[in-house]
């Protein structure tokens, strides 16, 4: 792939995503709103981009959390990551979640995700009637954390 990812602005007030320094992983998505908009506790809103995006083939856009929002101010998508696929052309928007016990307000330009260009593989599965053998074997949550 090349580095081009070809973004449509759905309304003329919305803003490309921007990395906020050359070796960023993520580039920040910003709410487009009319005015501020509070999340009470426990709430959960869509936000606007006002972006579509030409993702390419092989490649997904993943929204994930910033992580000053989700430590200072206790907001993050609430679906933890957003997933963006290749053949999606409609807008991009962010269902931002309040952890937190007090409202939060969201104004229109603040930088409320961030936006990762992921490769990605599609696999083929087979059924197996047996799997091989590994050390972690069938051990789940926690079970490699112990001593």
């Amino acid at each position: 792939m090349n580095d081009t990812v070809r973004v449509k602005l759905l309304d003329p007030r919305a803003k490309l995503p921007a990395y906020g320094t050359p070796d960023a992983a993520g580039a920040d998505l910003h709410a487009l709103t009319d005015g501020p908009v509070v999340i009470a506790p426990g709430e959960t809103v869509m936000l606007h981009t006002g972006l579509a995006f030409a993702i390419p083939k092989g490649y997904v856009g993943l929204v994930c959390a910033r992580s000053s929002l989700g430590a200072k101010r206790g907001l993050a998508p609430a679906n933890k990551v957003g997933v963006i696929d290749a053949d999606y052309r409609g807008e991009v928007r962010v269902a931002l979640h309040n952890h937190g016990s007090v409202p939060q307000v969201v104004e229109d330009g603040d930088r409320v995700a961030q936006l990762l260009i992921v490769p990605y593989l599609t696999a083929q599965f087979t059924q197996a009637e047996e799997l091989e053998a590994t050390q972690r074997g069938s051990g789940g949550f926690g079970s490699t954390g112990t001593k």
